[in-house]
């Protein structure tokens, strides 16, 4: 038999959203009953619960299935990891790139832990700052590296769409623990995720 991905949603959770959203659009002046919207209140309702996936999540638990005793203790670093998350005041996409690196300290961790960690924490309504100290914090006592750093670039359409409209801004974030708060390590740190090494 071929692999089959399926989504599963809480059946009441749908049916709440999808009321909600159909009021919504209703009150904004559409016909809900039109064919292009008959539907658009169930997907709006699933597509709400997988963008907010990462309550129902455990990122710790993420990254201890996939430890492994290790003697190696140079910079592990993984870059540009695509990210989508809702910025919590406007209910707007924010996207971008992460970068995560940390120094093992006895222990390493599967490397596709670290991008599902920071989806648990991004599929959530969010504040890139408050997403930044979460990806580090899960990591950091998780692990417990000699340390950790991450580095997030985004676009926020509440700030592109609305409000000021400026198109081209870019938000950087950053947070760093351990022997990355040392100038040169932050810095070997800064050179990889700029260098065009692949």
């Amino acid at each position: 038999m071929a692999f089959h991905k399926t989504e599963e949603y809480d059946q009441a959770t749908t049916n709440f959203l999808t009321d909600f959203y159909r009021g919504a659009i209703d009150k904004l002046g559409e016909d809900v009953d039109r064919e292009g919207l008959v539907k658009t209140p169930e997907r709006a309702a699933k597509a709400m619960q997988f963008l907010t996936q990462g309550y129902e999540q455990d990122a710790t638990q993420i990254l201890k299935s996939a430890m492994f005793r290790e003697e190696y203790s140079e910079m592990v670093l993984v870059k540009d990891i695509e990210l989508y998350s809702l910025c919590e005041h406007h209910l707007l996409p924010f996207f971008g790139k992460a970068h995560v690196a940390y120094i093992p300290n006895g222990y390493i961790v599967g490397l596709s832990k670290i991008p599902r960690v920071i989806d648990v924490f991004a599929r959530r309504l969010q504040v890139q700052e408050r997403l930044t100290d979460q990806i580090l914090n899960c990591i950091h006592e998780t692990l417990n590296p000699l340390g950790v750093a991450v580095v997030i670039e985004a676009r926020h359409m509440c700030m592109m769409m609305r409000g000021v409209q400026k198109q081209n801004s870019v938000t950087t974030t950053s947070a760093f623990t351990g022997e990355f708060q040392r100038a040169e390590t932050r810095s070997e740190f800064l050179n990889l995720v700029s260098a065009n090494l692949h």
